[in-house]
C-alpha cells in the first residue's frame, strides 16, 4: 500500500478493478487511477453504461459489486477490507441517486442513529457513549439545534424532520435529505452520485447552495453528475471523463465546457476509442435550463 503518512488527507485509488457479483467476469471497471484530497472538488463526468455509479459503490462497498484488482486507501486504510458502516464511521459519504424508502423511520431518528454511529468511530472506543452527551454524544438538545441550523441551510421546513425517510417525498425532496445527512454528519470524503439527477431548476439550485455552504478544507467532493451546468452551480477543482470503465482524459473546468460544446466523441477517439455510437448520441445531456446566476461557493 502507498505510504500511509503521505494519504492521510486523501482517498487513494490505484488499478481499481471491478465487476458485478452477477457477472463477475465482466469488468465495468478496468482500472481506474484517483486522487482525491480534502479541500478539494473532482468532478466525474462520462457517457452512460461508462461505469460512474459502479465507482461510487464499490468505494462505499455495495454488496452488488465485487473488486476484481487495485487498491484504494483512506485515512492509511485500506478500505475495500472495511465493511461499509465502517467506511462511513471513516468519513466517507455516499449520497445516493435513487435514494430508499424507510416507512415507519422518522428522518429525524435515522440521522441521529447515524451520527451516534458516525460519534464513536470506526474502532468503537468504549470510553465513548454517543447516547450519553457527558461520555462524548451530543444532547437530544445539541442534535435538534443543529437539525434546525442544517434545514434552514437547505431551505427545508422544521416538519420534515418527523416525516418517514424519503416516504412519499418528491425527487428533490430525496436530494435534500441526501445533503441534510451530509451537513450533519461531517464527512470528510463526500460521494455525490448524481445529486442532480430528476431535479427541477429550483431543487438543483438550493442541493448546490448547500454542497456550496459545507465546502472547506477538510472536506473531498467526489461530484458525479451528467450535466456540466451543475458545474456553473458547484465549481470543480478537477473534472475527469470516465468511459469504457477508465478514466480518458482530466482537466479543469475548461474540459466540462467542451463536452458541453462537442460531446464525448471527439474526447474519446482521442483517447484512442472507437466508441459504438454516433457523436449525436454521445452529447452531454442539457438538463433543466439554468437561467439563473452562478452559486458562489462559500470561503
Amino acid at each position: 500500500m502507498t505510504d500511509p503518512s503521505a494519504t492521510d488527507r486523501h482517498l487513494v485509488i490505484r488499478g481499481l478493478r471491478v465487476a458485478t457479483v452477477a457477472n463477475p467476469e465482466h469488468e465495468i471497471l478496468e482500472g481506474i487511477d484517483l486522487t482525491v484530497r480534502q479541500g478539494e472538488v473532482h468532478a466525474i463526468m462520462g457517457p452512460n453504461g461508462s461505469g460512474k455509479t459502479t465507482l461510487a459503490y464499490a468505494l462505499m462497498g455495495h454488496p452488488a459489486y465485487r473488486v476484481k484488482g487495485g487498491e484504494v486507501s483512506w485515512k492509511g486504510r485500506d478500505i475495500l477490507k472495511l465493511s461499509p458502516d465502517k467506511r462511513a464511521r471513516l468519513g466517507l459519504f455516499l449520497a445516493f441517486q435513487y435514494p430508499t424508502a424507510v416507512p415507519g423511520l422518522s428522518v429525524a431518528s435515522f440521522i441521529r442513529s447515524a451520527l451516534n454511529a458516525r460519534l464513536q468511530g470506526i474502532d468503537k472506543n468504549p470510553d465513548i457513549d454517543p447516547t450519553d452527551s457527558v461520555k462524548g454524544g451530543v444532547s437530544m438538545r445539541d442534535f435538534r439545534n443543529k437539525m434546525r441550523e442544517k434545514m434552514a441551510l437547505l431551505r427545508m421546513d422544521e416538519g420534515f424532520a418527523s416525516r418517514y425517510v424519503n416516504d412519499g417525498f418528491s425527487g428533490g425532496e430525496k436530494k435534500r435529505l441526501e445533503m441534510l445527512q451530509m451537513a450533519v454528519l461531517e464527512p470528510e470524503m463526500a460521494i455525490l452520485d448524481e445529486t442532480d439527477s430528476g431535479l427541477d431548476i429550483d431543487a438543483l439550485r438550493i442541493v448546490a447552495e448547500g454542497v456550496n455552504a459545507m465546502l472547506n478544507p477538510n472536506l473531498g467532493v467526489l461530484l458525479i453528475t451528467h450535466y456540466q451546468r451543475l458545474l456553473n452551480y458547484i465549481t470543480p477543482d478537477f473534472v475527469h471523463v470516465l468511459a469504457q470503465g477508465r478514466i480518458v482524459k482530466s482537466g479543469g473546468k475548461d474540459l466540462a465546457l467542451r463536452l458541453e460544446e462537442e460531446g464525448y466523441g471527439p474526447i474519446l477517439r482521442e483517447a484512442g476509442l472507437s466508441p459504438d455510437l454516433p457523436d449525436e448520441a454521445l452529447l452531454v445531456p442539457k438538463g433543466p435550463e439554468l437561467d439563473l446566476e452562478p452559486v458562489e461557493a462559500a470561503h
